[in-house]
């Protein structure tokens, strides 16, 4: 039996097709998100839950920067494990002290405030930080934490309240595309009926629409992370992004010293070989969540990446850690790795198919920060509203 009710079913209930039905659900539309699992369990829950617009390039920071605005706007009325505790980048030579320097100009331009620490005041604000590492930093005040594993079911939790109908343990197996509306079958013979769909399938490119994704320029990469057991009464605050990630994100490849210092890199470091580069987020339980690594596979050949943890690379990113912080404990309570798809040529992957069948997906590394502005812009284009 068929609903024709929907004015848009939107697939796949992560942070990018969950923002797609927020957005769609302020502007009047009767939506429903579609998640393949009893809640999901992707790239969106296994994340450092850093929400930071200064580690993006020009375009995307705008787009961040919304999503700042609108996570404050609704944990002000529901709680979704908000905390704006700042993003702090530090940097442990003079390159990455000029590449800091220059991205705080940018941002002047921008007007997006950040604030240039000494040596002195980065030790004092975060304690058991390697006096021996640190030589500045760059931190930006209005970035915020979320508890990754927690915050998308509080959002779904809002969006219910506010009316969009979700489904959990939907999976899709086939959409249609039919004179001036969308037919959305699931695994469970349920069928849907809606004026558009809209697809965000993640790294999902087995079940829908596989031989349009087996020759995009999508690929997926696959990053290890780790949490320690609770620090007990030691508390970092915010994000903290260290000179390996002022070396790789993109915010700092628009700066004018950029190429030049990367060019001095080496290119058989095991850094460069796993894509490590050092962060830090204290979740709400007292653990650290620390990582990450990059490792990438076409997105025909996912399997490749295989579903084991190498321990050499944990082990890597564990040193590196140990000569950033000083910790009461690096015993590691928990380890996993998630996968997000990204795009080789484009910021984005965006296909439409048949005018109401649009798949959103390749956000790579962006959709935490990036996603509740982006969709708020592509609802409006989507639906011309």
């Amino acid at each position: 039996m068929a609903d024709i009710e929907y004015d848009l079913v939107v697939v796949g209930g992560g942070v990018l097709g969950t923002f797609h039905a927020y957005h769609a659900m302020k502007k009047g539309l009767k939506v429903a998100l579609l998640e393949k699992d009893a809640m999901p369990k992707g790239a969106t829950v296994r994340n450092f839950g850093q929400v930071v617009p200064s580690g993006m390039n020009t375009k995307w920071q705008q787009y961040g920067r919304k999503s700042l605005r609108i996570y404050k706007k609704i944990h002000a009325k529901f709680d979704i494990s908000v905390r704006q505790e700042g993003s702090i980048y530090l940097a442990s030579n003079d390159d990455e002290i000029q590449l800091i320097e220059e991205l705080k100009e940018i941002n002047r331009a921008n007007d997006y405030t950040s604030i240039l620490f000494t040596k002195t005041e980065c030790l004092r604000k975060y304690p058991g930080l390697n006096e021996r590492y640190v030589k500045a930093g760059l931190f930006f005040p209005e970035e915020i934490t979320v508890e990754p594993r927690t915050m998308i079911g509080r959002v779904h939790k809002y969006l219910k309240k506010k009316g969009v109908s979700i489904f959990y343990k939907a999976k899709v197996i086939e959409c249609n595309a039919l004179k001036n509306e969308v037919s959305t079958q699931l695994a469970n013979g349920r069928m849907l009926m809606s004026a558009k769909v809209i697809i965000c399938n993640g790294s999902d490119f087995k079940t829908l629409y596989p031989e349009l994704f087996s020759t995009s320029d999508l690929e997926v990469s696959k990053l290890q992370m780790m949490k320690t057991k609770s620090q007990g009464d030691f508390k970092i605050s915010g994000s903290i992004l260290t000179g390996l990630s002022i070396r790789r994100y993109e915010a700092f490849a628009e700066c004018p010293s950029y190429l030049k210092i990367k060019s001095k890199e080496p290119m058989d470091s095991l850094e460069k070989k796993w894509g490590v580069h050092i962060l830090f987020k204290q979740a709400m339980d007292g653990g650290v969540i620390l990582g990450d690594s990059h490792e990438y596979a076409d997105a025909d050949n996912i399997d490749d990446l295989g579903f084991d943890l190498n321990m050499d690379i944990d082990d890597l990113m564990l040193t590196r850690a140990k000569e950033i912080f000083s910790l009461p404990t690096y015993e590691i309570e928990q380890r996993w790795f998630g996968m997000y798809s990204q795009c080789k040529n484009s910021d984005i992957y965006e296909r439409t198919i048949d005018r109401n069948i649009h798949i959103v997906t390749g956000i790579g590394g962006k959709g935490m920060t990036g996603s509740a502005g982006f969709s708020k812009q592509n609802i409006q284009q989507i639906f011309n509203i």
